[in-house]
């Protein structure tokens, strides 16, 4: 049931932040946009994930974040997956490890997306449903061919 590839789900234009940004860019990225969790790059190569846990964990003062950088809370042991692997291999991850977004990398672990709980929910969702007309207008529906 979840043999699609991650690359036909995962959101490609991906909002990275850099390990020397402040982490109150971050902190102002997880409010403006509503994300819980941003990529960390040094060019195109993922070197970490900095999540809100990561900050709220800490129990920072909201003007600490501002003298902070990413590299300080980031976490650089990230779980990844490749395009061509299944979702399925997503949502275990996910299940075993309770992560709520994989990055994707390419041989040269270089970032090429993201995928997330979301992103197989609504894979999932559509293949039960695949006449709903509200997740049918959906970005990654338009090109996932659910």
């Amino acid at each position: 049931m979840m043999n699609e590839r991650i690359h036909t789900i995962m959101t490609k234009d991906v909002l990275t932040v850099k390990p020397t940004d402040s982490l109150g860019r971050v902190r102002d990225l997880l409010f403006n946009k509503g994300f819980h969790h941003f990529p960390v790059v040094d060019g195109k190569k993922l070197v970490g994930i900095v999540t809100s846990w990561d900050i709220m964990k800490r129990n920072l003062k909201w003007e600490e974040t501002d003298s902070m950088r990413v590299e300080e809370v980031m976490t650089s042991h990230v779980a990844t997956l490749y395009p061509n692997d299944h979702v399925g291999a997503a949502a275990q991850v996910f299940l075993k490890h309770l992560f709520h977004g994989l990055p994707i990398v390419n041989d040269d672990h270089e970032l090429v997306g993201i995928v997330t709980t979301h992103d197989v929910l609504k894979y999932d969702f559509m293949k039960a449903y695949p006449d709903d007309e509200f997740l049918k207008q959906t970005r990654w529906l338009k090109t996932a061919n659910v």
